[in-house]
């Protein structure tokens, strides 16, 4: 009986609105969702290395901004890496692959903040240092976003920060610290445009009175 082999699939461009290429990271995706439809799982692991070396730099920052610890924030962007391969035959090439990879990294951080939480309240606090946070805006243009953010030290705005109420704090890190859209923003975190918005401009007035004080 002849052996069988597996024809690899045909990929899929992904879907961008008219006139915007898909980034390279959404291509590389639509690759291996290919590769692992025709069964071809270690050549899509391989590949998978492509998308890991696109998006870890950017994953380990936003983890980080959430989770304030280096250790964690690398388990945590270990952990989406590996979700997202496992559940990579559900991406739908309808949106950006960053859409969906900083969802899923951003309910992995808010899983370990609430684990961490839980685990503190058994525990006597070792001391009130302020975490040194890397001075990394995403943007330079002269908004008053980017001067609010250059008026402190890293640790002052990690600071402010973590009095922010949750979402506020959500929303603030994916658009002004890691220069998302409020489109981009919405649809990772399952908000209208709207209302990340709102968000934003309670987040900024609250910040500014943080920092002022």
């Amino acid at each position: 009986m002849p052996r069988r082999s597996h024809a690899p699939a045909p990929i899929a461009a992904p879907v961008t609105p008219e006139g915007t290429p898909p980034s390279p990271a959404s291509v590389v995706a639509s690759e291996i969702k290919a590769m692992l439809a025709s069964g071809a799982r270690d050549e899509a692991r391989e590949r998978f290395s492509a998308l890991v070396d696109l998006l870890h730099r950017r994953a380990l920052r936003i983890a980080y901004y959430y989770l304030r610890d280096a250790d964690d924030a690398a388990e945590a962007a270990q952990d989406a890496f590996l979700k997202v391969f496992l559940h990579m035959p559900a991406y739908s090439e309808t949106r950006p692959f960053e859409v969906w990879f900083t969802k899923i990294l951003v309910n992995g951080c808010l899983d370990r903040q609430k684990s961490r939480s839980r685990r503190l309240k058994w525990t006597i606090p070792a001391g009130d240092a302020s975490p040194v946070w890397p001075p990394e805006p995403a943007s330079t243009a002269p908004s008053p976003e980017a001067r609010l953010l250059s008026k402190a030290r890293a640790g002052e705005i990690a600071g402010a920060l973590a009095e922010l109420p949750a979402r506020q704090r959500q929303v603030f890190v994916l658009r002004y610290l890691d220069g998302q859209s409020p489109a981009f923003v919405g649809e990772a975190l399952g908000l209208t445009e709207a209302t990340v918005r709102v968000h934003l401009f309670r987040a900024l007035r609250r910040l500014r009175g943080l920092l002022e004080r």
